[in-house]
C-alpha cells in the first residue's frame, strides 16, 4: 500500500504584482510543493528501472473548463535486460482503457501502487527498441493546489499542470523517477476553440509550436521538444491567452521569447517582460548559450504566485524581476542539467536562486547585491541546524525538497562563498565545466558530481568545504579581536563556535576590512584554521576600526569585534543588539561592569553615520536601510557589532 505525507501550508498568497523577494520567493516554494498536499511515499520504483524511455508521442484532450483528461501516450523505449513485462507509473483513479503493441492488444493490470503493468507478448530482448500506446482517461485527484488544475481567471476557465516533483503520474502514465530522460517528446493538445464567452483558446506546451489544425469545435496544436527532458518538466496550459513575442538575436543565431498572459494583465506583462531579454543575455554571457536556443524561451501564466521552470516555458504568476531570473536560471541549472535524486535539489533551486541574486549584482550593483546576500545569511542563520544536502528520509518530504532556508537560500550562499574561495575565473570555469561534462549536459548530476568537477578546474581539494557547508549542519558565529602593536602591523585572533554540533569546526576564508582614521580602507582574507589563530597584517595607516565581513560574503551570525580588550574578560561579558534586524529603534543589552562612553554608527565602508553618547535605546528610524556597524566604545574596549536596518 502507498504511503500518504501531507505537508500543512500555513496559507496561500495569491498572485501580487510588484511584490518584495520574500513573498515572491514564498510564493515560488509553495508552487513547487504544491504536490505535497496528498504526497505518496516515493523512493526510486525499481519496477521501471529496466528500459531506457527515448520518445513519447503525447496526444492529450483537454477543456479547460473540465477538470479531467483523455489521451494516448505512445513511448518508445530500449530494455536494458530481457523484458517480458514494462511498467509505468499512473495514480490507480485514472482509467487505463487499453494498450496496444503494434495493433495488438495487450494484457495489463492497474495496482494500488500506481502502477500500469503491461504484459508483452514477446519477450523484448535487451537492447531492442520497442513501443507501445497507452489511452487513458480520468479525472486527477484534485484538493486545490494539486499537479493538474482547473480553475478560472477573471471568470474565464484556465487549466495548467505543474508536476514537480512527484506529480506526473497523477495525469499522464510515465516514468518519473530521477534516473531516465525521455530523448525528446511531440505534444499533441486537443482542445476547444473558444471559450463560452466566443474568445480563443490556445495551447501552451514544451518546445517549438509546428502546427494548428482545426477540426469543427475544437483545434490541436502539436509541440515539438528535441532535448532530453524529465517527467516533472513536461507541461500544459490552455485558455484565452494573450499572445506576444519578440526574437532574441543570440549572437546570430535568433530564437523565439514568447509569452501568454491573462488578456486583463497584458499591459502588465509587456510592460516587465523585457527585462527577460537583458537577463538571458547575462546568463549566456556567463555560462554559455541558452540550452535550448533551437526552440524557444517564454512565459506563460497561471495561477499560482510563483512559477515553474518548464523546459523552455516558464509558468509565471508574476513578471517580479527575481521571479524571472530564477526561472530562467533554471533552463541552465534544473533542466540542461538536472538533480540527480532530490537529496541534491539544491543543484535546482540553490543555483537558480543564486543566480537570480548574480541578476542584482550585475543589473543594480554591489549595494544592492550586498542587501540581497544579507538578507540570506538572515534567514539561513534565523534557525542553527539543517544542511543544503538532504538525507534519505527527507525526500519523503516535500516541504523539507523545497525549504526555503536550506535548498534555496543556504544553496546560493553556499555557491557564493565557493566563488569566494576559489575566485570569479576558476568558479566560473567550474560551472561551465558542470554545465558542458558530456557526463551530465542534458542529463543528471549529484552533488558528489559537481565537487568533483569544481576539484578538477581548480586543482583544491573541497571535501572540507563540502562536508561542513553541505552535508552537515549550522554556521559559525566569530569573536575578532584586534589590536594595532606598532604603526605598520595589526594583529588579529580569530575565535569561532558552532551552531550545531555536526560540524566541528567551519573552515573558511573570512574577509576583514580595516578602516583607517583618515578614511583608508583596507581588506583582507584571512584563512582560518584553527581557534586561537593569529594573523598579523602589514599595514600603512592607523587603524581606527575593524569591520567583520562587511560585503556579507559569509554564513555567520552574532559576530562580534573587539579591540583592546583580552580574550578571558571577552568571554565573561554579553553584550547583545537587539532586534536586529529593526526597523527604526534597537536596545542594548549589556553586564552592568562594562561602562559605554560613547557609540558610533559606520557604515560597511568605516564611514561615520551616527555619533553619540550612550543611551540603551537608539532610534535609527531616519537612516536609510542596509548594513550599519555599531561601535560601543569603552576606556578598556571597543566592541564592534553588526546590525541591519530595514
Amino acid at each position: 500500500m502507498r504511503t500518504f505525507f501531507s505537508l500543512m501550508f500555513v496559507w496561500f498568497c495569491a498572485t501580487v504584482y510588484g511584490q518584495t523577494e520574500e513573498v515572491w520567493v514564498q510564493q515560488l516554494m509553495e508552487a513547487e510543493t504544491k504536490s505535497a498536499l496528498r504526497i505518496q511515499q516515493l523512493q526510486t520504483n525499481a519496477n521501471t528501472a529496466n528500459y531506457d524511455l527515448k520518445y513519447h508521442r503525447l496526444e492529450f484532450n483537454v477543456d479547460p473548463a473540465v477538470a479531467s483528461i483523455s489521451g494516448t501516450v505512445t513511448s518508445y523505449f530500449v530494455a536494458k535486460e530481457n523484458l517480458n513485462s514494462v511498467v509505468f507509473e499512473l495514480t490507480q483513479n485514472m482509467t487505463v482503457t487499453d494498450v496496444i503493441q503494434r495493433e495488438t492488444n495487450l494484457s495489463f493490470t492497474q495496482n494500488s501502487d500506481d502502477e500500469v503493468v503491461i504484459t508483452l507478448t514477446a519477450t523484448q530482448a535487451i537492447g531492442v527498441l520497442d513501443s507501445l500506446s497507452i489511452t487513458y482517461t480520468g479525472t486527477p485527484q484534485s484538493s486545490g493546489f494539486d499537479s493538474f488544475e482547473a480553475s478560472t481567471h477573471n471568470g474565464d476557465p484556465v487549466l495548467w499542470t505543474l508536476s514537480e516533483p512527484y506529480g506526473a503520474k497523477d495525469w499522464w502514465p510515465c516514468k518519473q523517477d530521477l534516473n531516465d530522460k525521455i530523448d525528446s517528446i511531440d505534444v499533441y493538445l486537443t482542445i476547444p476553440k473558444f471559450n463560452s464567452d466566443n474568445e480563443e483558446n490556445k495551447a501552451v506546451s514544451n518546445g517549438l509550436k509546428l502546427s494548428e489544425v482545426t477540426t469543427g469545435d475544437f483545434k490541436t496544436t502539436r509541440f515539438k521538444h528535441k532535448y532530453p527532458i524529465p517527467a516533472y518538466l513536461i507541461a500544459i496550459a490552455v485558455t484565452n491567452y494573450s499572445e506576444y513575442s519578440e526574437t532574441i538575436d543570440n549572437n546570430g543565431n535568433p530564437f523565439e521569447f514568447v509569452n501568454y498572459a491573462y488578456p486583463e494583465y497584458l499591459n502588465y506583462w509587456q510592460t516587465n517582460s523585457p527585462v527577460t531579454v537583458d537577463i538571458m543575455n547575462f546568463f549566456s554571457e556567463t555560462f554559455g548559450e541558452y540550452p535550448f536556443a533551437s526552440e524557444k524561451y517564454g512565459h506563460a501564466q497561471f495561477g499560482w504566485g510563483g512559477g515553474m521552470e518548464h523546459t523552455t516555458i516558464s509558468f509565471m504568476g508574476s513578471m517580479q524581476r527575481g521571479l524571472v531570473a530564477h526561472e530562467l536560471a533554471h533552463q541552465w541549472f534544473g533542466n540542461k542539467v538536472t538533480c540527480g535524486s532530490w537529496q541534491d535539489i539544491w543543484i535546482n533551486e540553490g543555483f537558480a536562486t543564486y543566480l537570480s541574486g548574480l541578476v542584482v549584482e550585475e543589473l543594480d550593483g554591489n549595494n544592492s547585491f550586498r542587501s540581497w546576500k544579507q538578507s540570506l545569511v538572515q534567514n539561513i542563520t534565523s534557525q542553527n541546524g539543517g544542511s543544503v544536502y538532504l538525507q534519505p528520509q527527507d525526500t519523503l518530504n516535500v516541504g523539507r525538497i523545497f525549504n526555503g532556508r536550506l535548498s534555496y537560500y543556504k544553496g546560493a550562499m553556499v555557491l557564493h562563498m565557493l566563488r569566494k574561495k576559489l575566485g570569479d575565473p576558476t568558479f566560473y570555469q567550474g560551472l561551465n565545466d558542470f554545465l558542458n561534462h558530456p557526463d551530465y549536459a542534458f542529463d543528471y548530476a549529484k552533488t558528489a558530481d559537481l565537487k568533483a568537477v569544481l576539484e578538477s578546474a581548480s586543482n583544491e581539494d573541497l571535501t572540507e568545504f563540502f562536508d561542513d557547508w553541505v552535508y552537515n549542519q549550522g554556521h559559525p558565529t566569530y569573536e575578532v579581536l584586534w589590536k594595532q602593536p606598532n604603526a605598520n602591523t595589526v594583529e588579529i585572533t580569530l575565535n569561532q563556535t558552532q551552531s550545531h554540533v555536526s560540524v566541528s569546526f567551519f573552515e573558511a576564508p573570512v574577509p576583514i576590512r580595516l578602516v583607517g582614521s583618515g578614511g583608508e580602507v583596507m581588506d583582507v582574507v584571512l584563512d582560518h584554521t584553527s581557534n586561537g589563530q593569529i594573523f598579523n597584517e602589514t599595514v600603512n595607516f592607523d587603524v581606527s576600526s575593524v569591520l567583520f565581513d562587511p560585503e556579507f560574503d559569509l554564513i555567520s551570525r552574532n559576530n562580534s569585534v573587539t579591540l583592546g580588550m583580552e580574550d578571558h574578560i571577552t568571554e565573561q561579558l554579553s553584550i547583545s543588539i537587539y532586534p536586529n534586524p529593526t526597523t527604526g529603534k534597537f536596545h542594548i543589552s549589556k553586564p552592568d561592569q562594562f561602562i559605554i562612553d560613547e557609540i558610533r554608527l559606520l557604515s560597511p565602508l568605516g564611514q561615520e553615520v551616527l555619533k553619540m553618547p550612550y543611551a540603551k535605546e537608539i532610534d535609527v528610524s531616519h537612516l536609510a536601510d542596509g548594513l550599519f556597524f555599531i561601535e560601543l566604545k569603552s576606556e578598556r574596549a571597543t566592541i564592534t557589532k553588526s546590525l541591519l536596518k530595514n
